[in-house]
């Protein structure tokens, strides 16, 4: 059974390899006329202790700004920014390094030898029509090579890494004088890519040069989704298919780190000292296995902070 969507989730999950998208010539969008509808929530704790959950979208458009008053008022109530990794280790060299380190192939095989033969053919067109340097990524491991295809994509639909709301946060954070830290370290999320099979990795190139064939549609879908702020498809779509088909990968990428946040999380609403703005990808928030379900487990009063979000109709 082909693994669907693969690359979308890890996209949503951790914003590790932005920094690293195969440069294209942006499109031009529509101008968006609203402001994207947030995935925020806002959990309360001891005293005045608070947390605001926000789902990231790790490459946005220009358009997608401004962001709606909720956002804006739950970064103006936190007294500190929460992120993945921290701004401290996004801005180190040692991210670039140890992320190709993990990248590279060390046995002096080829990328060709991991690929099925009508995969590599479609890798080799793909190359060639898009300025793919093919000779350089022979050296890399598909898990790479898939992602690099993905984020190029997202890239050509206008989708800016560079405007992604995490570094969006992080600049006003800088600007605001607010300090910042980070859940999880550069080797944590390191391990993440470089622990997929090879099963999972062949199957994530295959799935980004069919989406690639496609214009994009998963790409698109996943953005308009998030700017509609529509957390019931993002968890249906796509992270309950990736659970079900693939339990182990989806463990790996979401339920254990979520799992090793909450107990992080639950100490700031401990410390009682004011609002926390948490900014992480968005699939760490959906589901029973999201970090919001795995805190009201806990119980806390977790409520979703959404002006936009049409009101249930009351009977009379």
């Amino acid at each position: 059974m082909m693994l669907k969507r693969l690359a979308a989730p890890l996209l949503l999950a951790t914003g590790l390899l932005l920094g690293t998208a195969a440069s294209a010539e942006p499109a031009t969008p529509p101008a968006a006329s609203t402001a994207p509808v947030p995935l925020l929530w806002k959990v309360t704790g001891p005293g005045d202790s608070r947390l605001y959950l926000l789902g990231s979208f790790h490459l946005l458009r220009a358009e997608d700004y401004p962001l709606a008053a909720d956002v804006d008022q739950a970064f103006a109530a936190s007294k500190r920014v929460v992120f993945e990794l921290s701004p401290q280790d996004m801005q180190s060299p040692d991210l670039t390094r140890k992320m190709l380190q993990a990248a590279m192939r060390t046995d002096g095989s080829e990328l060709k030898r991991d690929l099925d033969a009508a995969t590599w053919t479609k890798l080799q067109k793909y190359a060639a029509d898009n300025k793919l340097p093919l000779a350089q990524l022979q050296g890399m491991k598909p898990w790479f090579v898939g992602l690099t295809i993905t984020l190029s994509q997202f890239t050509k639909m206008g989708l800016d890494p560079e405007l992604g709301l995490d570094r969006h946060f992080m600049a006003r954070a800088a600007d605001a004088g607010k300090p910042t830290s980070g859940l999880e370290d550069i080797d944590t999320q390191v391990a993440v890519l470089s622990g997929m099979s090879l099963q999972e990795q062949q199957q994530m190139v295959a799935e980004a040069l069919d989406q690639a064939d496609q214009a994009d549609a998963e790409g698109r879908k996943l953005h308009d989704a998030w700017r509609r702020g529509d957390d019931k498809l993002l968890w249906t779509s796509m992270a309950a298919e990736m659970r079900g088909e693939y339990p182990q990968l989806y463990k790996r990428i979401n339920t254990d780190c979520n799992d090793a946040w909450v107990p992080k999380l639950e100490q700031q609403l401990k410390a009682g000292q004011g609002g926390t703005l948490v900014v992480v990808g968005t699939l760490h928030l959906l589901g029973e296995d999201g970090v919001v379900e795995k805190l009201r487990a806990r119980g806390y009063q977790v409520e979703r902070v959404c002006s936009g979000c049409a009101k249930p109709k009351t009977k009379r």
